[in-house]
């Protein structure tokens, strides 16, 4: 099963610490009342920003787009893992829809002695 990072939507914005593969991160989630869309702030441990701004998109990995030694090494996807889910809403957040850390290592079949014939 996979962790998610647990975020308090009806506290929104929401600044807090997080420890991902032994580095130290600051993250901040807004949401965008408006045009019913949530953002993620990201920062180093000195709170130096990284990335400002960044949408949370179904099945799209955070930062995919940017390349730096900087970023969280897992990968952060937001995910609704039942795949009911066209697009987050505030209504889906953190109910069906989760932002996880996808650090589960992919599946790989069971060796088998019976032939493929």
């Amino acid at each position: 099963m996979r962790d998610y990072v647990p975020i308090e939507k009806n506290r929104l914005p929401e600044r807090f610490e997080m420890n991902l593969a032994g580095d130290t991160f600051v993250f901040q989630f807004n949401y965008n009342k408006t045009y019913d869309f949530f953002t993620v702030d990201l920062y180093d441990y000195k709170q130096n920003p990284l990335v400002i701004g960044e949408k949370l998109v179904l099945g799209v990995p955070l930062w995919s787009d940017l390349v730096s030694d900087n970023l969280p090494a897992p990968t952060l996807i937001p995910m609704d893992e039942s795949g009911n889910t066209e697009r987050i809403t505030f209504d889906n957040f953190m109910v069906t829809t989760f932002l996880f850390v996808d650090d589960v290592a992919p599946t790989q079949e069971e060796p088998s002695l019976e032939s493929d014939t």
